[in-house]
């Protein structure tokens, strides 16, 4: 039996609810998440490597030298993430790591044969894969597509890089302290 659905009381009422499956940065999110899952089936149990591991590889296949920073920013992993894959990396003899030439404390990152090979054989799986993803769409509608992923990623981009906006007039901020005498302080708000 299906449970019944609460009513809104009448505060709630005038909040605007989220769709959360029509809500686009979840949408993307999902659809993220599915092709990644799936071009990860193409590598993962015959390589032995992870989502993160593959970005690692894909962003210095084309023989390319980078510092775990710059492939942070290619990937859109955080910092932990790459250092992680890295680490499992150098473990397993994928990568190579030397000091930089002008800056020593700055590792600078190659893939070894090893890890090339794995490349070669991934990247003609991986754009099968993507051409049967995209074959649902017509030729315009992958150039739209294109054009809207771009502005979206620059928008994105920009207001990433905005300062925090202050709290909405709507939405309870932080209270001013009052007059009462000092607590214990709560978790989590230092």
């Amino acid at each position: 039996m299906a449970s019944p659905r609460r009513k809104r009381s009448g505060a709630d009422s005038a909040a605007p609810l989220l769709h959360l499956i029509r809500f686009l940065p979840y949408r993307l999110a999902v659809l993220s998440n599915t092709v990644s899952h799936t071009v990860a089936k193409l590598y993962e149990k015959r390589f032995g490597i992870t989502i993160p591991e593959w970005r690692v590889i894909a962003v210095l296949g084309g023989g390319e030298t980078l510092s775990a920073g710059e492939i942070a920013q290619r990937t859109a992993m955080d910092k932990v993430q790459v250092s992680r894959a890295i680490s499992r990396m150098l473990d397993s003899g994928l990568i190579l790591r030397e000091s930089g030439a002008t800056d020593r404390r700055k590792a600078q990152l190659t893939l070894t044969p090893k890890a090339l090979a794995i490349y070669t054989e991934i990247v003609p799986l991986a754009l099968d894969y993507e051409r049967e993803l995209t074959g649902a769409l017509t030729e315009e509608e992958m150039g739209q597509l294109d054009g809207l992923l771009a502005k979206l990623q620059a928008r994105a981009d920009a207001l990433a890089t905005r300062p925090a906006a202050p709290p909405s007039p709507q939405a309870p901020g932080p209270q001013a302290p009052g007059p009462q005498a000092p607590g214990p302080q709560a978790p989590g708000t230092d």
